[in-house]
């Protein structure tokens, strides 16, 4: 009987493993869900309407400024102290120009499926990740911990190509989960975008684009799920990898992030991991450090230090970080006792 079978058929009997998926595809619907009820067609209706508040709005600080003059004035024949309430010229204070109010800014809601999409391949990313981290920690990590690894290794001794065939079955189901749920994402949202907002302009270099950022998500999940695989299988528990992904959550990055920022150390967000996250979804990420103030300007404008990163210190990041895990899961397994 082949291993890589046994293996697939193993996974896929997993109660844990279905509805931690489950869960996940029930988050990713609740998101879609949000997203059509809260985003609007804008038609000429709502252009109107935006167009009547702004003239609203706009009438509302003209009778303000007027009010206001008008009270300066007072103030100024009656000889009253001002502290400072009104300029020195009562004529400064006039009504804004009627440009500086526009319709866009009432207009409700709408879904740009060319400008937004890319954004939600990252937030399907992040959930099929949390997905693919926990099952592949709870798969690997139950099968030492019920004693399945030692019975297994009495039928196939081959330690390590058992352990890297249950990864193949792992990725392998979790690549039949993702390519259907990012096929029926993007339809969703193709849907969202047809009926409660555009998809103009949305040409063939964009879909290439969503395309690259779709396969580097993939990675991204795929990479997470072999991590929490490592993981679970050098501390032969699934509470190893869990244990290990909260410790670095709450002590790694909320931890050192409070200690950088209280000790004044510029691009903070540079330490966190997170940051490299979505460097990698975006290939680059601009962070800004307003503790320093450039003047380019005699206006004293401020322009703050920047520092890039792209996609390539994230995948630096991502392979190191792969490497050690894995590394160190095969070495152990290959080395260690079975009992």
């Amino acid at each position: 009987m082949s291993l890589y079978r046994t293996e697939l058929r193993r996974l896929g009997k997993r109660r844990f493993a279905r509805w931690m998926t489950l869960l996940g595809l029930l988050v990713l619907g609740v998101v879609l869900v949000g997203i059509f009820l809260t985003n609007h067609k804008i038609g000429p209706a709502e252009q109107a309407e935006a167009q009547r508040q702004a003239q609203q709005q706009y009438q509302e600080q003209v009778r303000w400024a007027q009010q206001e003059r008008t009270a300066c004035e007072q103030a100024k024949a009656s000889g009253q102290a001002q502290d400072g309430r009104y300029p020195p010229d009562c004529e400064m204070i006039s009504p804004p120009p009627p440009e500086s109010v526009e319709a866009r800014w009432f207009l409700p809601s709408t879904f740009d499926f060319r400008a937004s999409f890319g954004d939600t391949i990252t937030a399907f990313t992040a959930i099929l990740a949390l997905v693919g981290f926990v099952v592949g920690a709870s798969y690997v990590g139950a099968e030492w911990s019920s004693g399945g690894m030692m019975n297994l290794l009495l039928w196939r001794p081959q330690r390590l190509r058992v352990l890297l065939t249950k990864l193949a079955a792992l990725l392998s189901g979790l690549l039949a989960v993702t390519l259907p749920a990012a096929v029926l994402w993007t339809a969703g949202f193709w849907l969202i975008g047809t009926l409660r907002g555009t998809t103009a302009k949305t040409t063939s270099g964009v879909w290439q684009s969503f395309a690259l950022t779709g396969l580097r998500g993939l990675a991204l999940i795929a990479v997470a799920t072999t991590i929490g695989f490592a993981l679970a299988s050098l501390g032969r528990h699934t509470a190893m990898a869990l244990g290990g992904a909260i410790g670095l959550v709450v002590v790694g990055q909320f931890g050192l992030g409070i200690v950088l920022s209280m000790a004044g150390t510029p691009f903070v967000e540079a330490w966190l991991l997170p940051t490299y996250g979505l460097a990698w979804m975006d290939q680059k990420v601009t962070l800004e450090n307003w503790q320093s103030c450039n003047t380019i300007s005699y206006g004293g404008e401020c322009k703050p230090d920047t520092l890039e990163l792209t996609w390539q210190h994230s995948a630096i990041l991502l392979t190191v970080g792969l490497v050690l895990a894995l590394g160190a899961a095969l070495v152990t397994m290959r080395r260690r006792d079975i009992a």
